[in-house]
């Protein structure tokens, strides 16, 4: 017997026998539904010899038998009828288990998100992709009209979307393109760094999302539930369907808050704050202001995570201004890093290194921040050595700024479009998907393996608005992404270390060394981060304008 748990009180398993019911009945299972209709299969036992052997181990057992790819309604909603008044926890059959996990799926669409449904399904073997539209209006069958139809539908009104929609729209505007994307706020996450620094006000970094989309695309205003890709629509909650010639996914990634036990319930009070937050980057200022004795402790979760050398920039921000008041004596830092190293491209660490020892703070790699107590002023970390062995090493705290763990969005995760860790698989050259060539993904949500900034979206942009266009007939050339990202780190208050790489951590400068060394910290750089780059966001990359961003090119193969 081959058990799959999908959740606490349900189970499923393929065809089972009379003497495993004793197994199932160990295993605390108080109920057993069979899906399966007796005579479907010459070697299957009958669903009374079943019952038999459960009535033996005081366990209740129901017949609710389903035809092979025959799931309807009424099943489904025979099934949640009887999975809610049968003793729990319940398990169920049928020839291979999907029948039964599909009738759950179905019978719980009215009470689980449509992601948790999927994932659930996902992490024991089961693809509900066939049934997504179902689930998605609350477990009936939709009728398969379609709710709208554009030439080209991007996922995501972040920097990554807004860049390539109006990049294609630069090329051909007469573009039919769908921006799909429920906010109406559109911020400048790279600005929030220096908020937490006290050199901009939050307000500088947010605009309204009508403001800043391109005039001429059409936004729908919602939450993407799930892709079907085999039939090119895209679902959106309440199950509309929105079909798409050419697809562009770039939704972003979750910070999961939550991964950190107790620490979404202390956030912006018991000095425990962050960047990674538009309200919360004032109070990272307000803390690092008052400041004056204690200890202040900073995380990075492991990777990937967006911007890398964001956790690091709070650090230095914080600690130059304490070294500026004249109380940095008073004051223990630590850097609490998931990972084995200070910066992921050795080139720029020994400048780093330079202000780490400036600021006579503590590295402690490999440390996990785990938990939260915020009244207590209680931190807990997994800290793990070279053999593997992890220990939960405690730290208090007067000061904490948390960068937290990071994934896919739900629904990436449990689509199609996924890989194995849950992010759209593309090729790392064209950002074109592996497997469904209608679709493209660039921003944070991809997997190509370059740095999670908005300057590596700067670049992505063009690249995906070419190449959608090749595709389309419209462009002769095929763009190329060579992995670059910019990480400007803002070692102290009027100096920035310029990090520019690409794949495999190739040093990717724009500018020459005599004006701007990447590996030295420079004033110049600070005025780039300061002054140039956000009207560079807002009036350029947003616009299309692709400044320092054109792709490389080079024509498709002919194949005769």
């Amino acid at each position: 017997m081959e058990l799959k748990t999908i959740d606490k009180s349900f189970a499923v398993s393929p065809q089972i026998e009379a003497e495993d019911v004793a197994e199932i009945a160990k295993a605390g299972y108080k109920t057993i539904m069979c899906n399966r209709p007796d005579g479907e299969g010459n070697d299957q036992p009958l669903f009374h010899e079943i019952e038999e052997a459960a009535r033996l181990h005081g366990l209740e057992a129901h017949y609710l038998p389903v035809e092979s790819g025959k799931v309807s309604d009424a099943d489904a909603e025979a099934f949640g009828e009887r999975l809610e008044a049968a003793p729990k926890p319940v398990f169920a059959y049928c020839r291979s288990g999907t029948r039964s996990v599909t009738l759950w799926s179905l019978s719980r669409a009215d009470r689980m998100p449509l992601a948790d449904i999927l994932a659930a399904a996902k992490g024991a073997g089961y693809d509900m992709s066939g049934v997504v539209r179902r689930i998605a209006n609350a477990g009936k069958t939709p009728q398969e009209a379609i709710d709208g139809r554009f030439e080209i539908v991007v996922v995501g009104a972040g920097s990554a979307g807004i860049a390539v929609a109006s990049s294609l729209l630069a090329r051909a505007p007469e573009l039919n393109i769908a921006v799909i994307d429920p906010a109406d706020i559109h911020y400048y996450q790279p600005g929030w760094t220096l908020v937490g620094g006290g050199v901009f006000e939050a307000d500088e970094t947010v605009r309204t999302l009508s403001s800043v989309l391109p005039k001429n695309v059409h936004w729908i205003k919602a939450a993407v539930a799930a892709f079907e890709p085999e039939r090119n629509v895209v679902l959106l909650e309440g199950c509309r369907a929105i079909e798409y010639g050419r697809l562009i996914v770039c939704p972003g990634l979750k910070l999961d808050w939550h991964k950190v036990d107790g620490l979404v319930d202390t956030l912006g009070q018991n000095g425990v704050t962050s960047n990674y937050r538009f309200d919360l980057a004032p109070y990272t200022w307000e803390l690092v202001h008052n400041l004056k004795a204690g200890t202040a402790l900073f995380t990075q979760p492991p990777m990937p995570i967006k911007c890398a050398g964001a956790p690091q920039k709070a650090l230095y921000l914080s600690a130059d201004h304490w070294l500026r008041s004249g109380v940095l004596d008073h004051i223990d830092i630590a850097f609490y890093n998931a990972g084995p190293v200070l910066f992921g491209v050795k080139d720029y660490v020994p400048a780093l290194m330079d202000y780490v020892e400036k600021y006579r703070a503590e590295l402690k790699f490999t440390h996990n921040l785990v938990a939260v107590d915020g009244p207590a002023r209680q931190a807990w970390f997994d800290a793990t050595d070279s053999d593997g062995k992890v220990t939960r090493v405690e730290r208090r705290f007067d000061m904490m700024h948390v960068c937290p763990p990071q994934c896919a969005p739900d629904f990436i995760r449990v689509s199609p479009l996924a890989d194995q860790a849950g992010w759209v698989d593309v090729d790392q050259n064209t950002l074109r998907h592996k497997q469904f060539d209608n679709i493209w993904s660039l921003g944070d949500v991809m997997n190509a393996p370059n740095a999670k900034t908005a300057a590596a979206a700067r670049k992505q942009a063009p690249v995906v608005a070419q190449n959608v266009l090749s595709d389309m007939g419209r462009n002769v050339s095929v763009g190329h992404y060579d992995g670059y990202g910019s990480c400007p780190l803002t070692v102290e208050r009027g100096k920035i270390v310029l990090a520019e790489f690409g794949y495999g951590g190739k040093l990717l400068p724009s500018f020459p060394r005599w004006l701007i060394d990447g590996k030295r910290p420079s004033r110049l750089a600070w005025l780039l981060k300061e002054k140039i780059l956000p009207p560079v966001y807002w009036q350029a990359m947003l616009k299309g304008k692709e400044w320092l961003a054109k792709p490389e090119a080079t024509k498709p193969e002919v194949v005769n």
